[in-house]
């Protein structure tokens, strides 16, 4: 899928390198970009809301799924074009070594300098806040201040935000919290520093700085399928929020159930914990099912039985069925106790077998129609 034109809604995306990816999209993401703002139209909102909308600055944020993919460069480019249409912007951090293309940009913008403490650069927020600009370019959220009253640089972020200031701000992947140790599996490369889920979840507008991954490893792909399938969420949050500020109960509440396919391989405390922030989201229930092969070993058969007691102590019903086509099984099942999302596991290793009559995932989507499959690699 190329982030150049709208997904359409109840599209089904197929892909071979899925990662954590929710096959069935239910908004329209057209370059990446989401504004929730266009929602609201005339609707009236409660006063205490509307107080607090227009009295806090707006956070944009610039996604890559990897460095290098240009989310620097993008966001400096939008700061320097809403310099030009007449809007008063700032740049209140930048990252340690800017290419030349950025800094010619930076040229034509006011830098409110950062402050070095014992070596670690840290945001001037009451000059920028006595400055107060409409608007504040941050390229680096997840940043720690070990000696400054804000911890980390994304609290210092939300001073700004508090106090009426537009952000603009760039963060990779890997620097999500929740994100973190799967990309580290895919890249091998460990971060420290990172933004919580909750303050990404907030974004007024996230855009997924897109790049052609047509002949790269599969961990790119794989990672660039992530960053979309987060952005998803983002969205979802957003729009959570556009509803309670509207007293609007979504009906999709009473309609949304989620299923975990259990298997020896699968990733399952991921898939766990994505599923029970998603139904705590949407006040819905999560099931759990394994389907049993009559290929199935003792061993297998006692991690299982390990995998079956965490999803019941994390509240799941729980289902085990014995089956010779565990694909069909779960399609089956997934239909009679009516499943809208799907969270299943799938091996990034490929054999003979698969190149020769396609995955079990492959046949999984093409037979979930109608329903959300969401991927997660192990």
């Amino acid at each position: 899928m190329r982030l150049g034109r709208p997904v359409k809604l109840n599209e089904t995306v197929s892909t071979t390198r899925p990662a954590c990816r929710r096959f069935r999209f239910r908004h329209k993401i057209a370059r990446g970009d989401y504004n929730l703002q266009a929602m609201s139209g005339s609707d009236p909102i409660r006063p205490d809301t509307a107080q607090a909308e227009s009295a806090r600055g707006r956070l944009k944020v610039f996604l890559g799924y990897a460095p290098g993919v240009g989310k620097s460069f993008r966001m400096f480019d939008e700061a320097r074009r809403r310099k030009q249409r007449g809007q008063d912007v700032v740049v209140g951090a930048l990252q340690p070594h800017s290419p030349p293309e950025i800094q010619q940009i930076l040229n034509s913008l006011e830098i409110v300098p950062t402050v070095g403490v014992h070596g670690v650069p840290i945001i001037d927020v009451p000059t920028i806040l006595r400055r107060h600009p409409q608007v504040c370019v941050i390229d680096g959220l997840a940043f720690d201040n070990p000696w400054n009253r804000n911890v980390h640089r994304w609290q210092d972020v939300d001073e700004l935000l508090a106090n009426g200031i537009n952000v603009l701000g760039s963060v990779n992947l890997q620097h999500i919290a929740d994100q973190r140790d799967a990309v580290v599996k895919l890249t091998g490369k460990p971060v420290v520093e990172t933004i919580p889920r909750d303050f990404l979840n907030r974004a007024d507008e996230i855009v997924v700085v897109d790049a052609p991954t047509d002949g790269a490893p599969p961990e790119l792909s794989a990672l660039r399928e992530m960053a979309l399938v987060l952005s998803a969420d983002v969205i979802d949050a957003g729009l959570q929020r556009y509803l309670q500020s509207h007293d609007i109960e979504p009906a999709s509440r009473a309609q949304e159930r989620f299923l975990i396919c259990l298997t020896t391989h699968a990733n399952t405390d991921r898939m766990i914990a994505s599923a029970r922030q998603s139904a705590a989201r949407f006040h819905c229930d999560v099931l759990a099912l394994y389907v049993r092969q009559p290929s199935s070993s003792e061993k297998d058969h006692g991690e299982m039985e390990e995998k079956l007691a965490q999803a019941r102590e994390a509240g799941a019903r729980v289902d085990v069925l014995e089956a010779h086509d565990p694909i069909e099984a779960i399609v089956q099942y997934a239909r009679s106790h009516g499943l809208t999302q799907i969270f299943v596991g799938h091996s990034m290793k490929k054999d003979w077998r698969a190149r020769l009559w396609g995955t079990g995932l492959s046949r999984l989507i093409r037979a979930a129609e109608g329903m959300d499959v969401r991927v997660f690699p192990h």
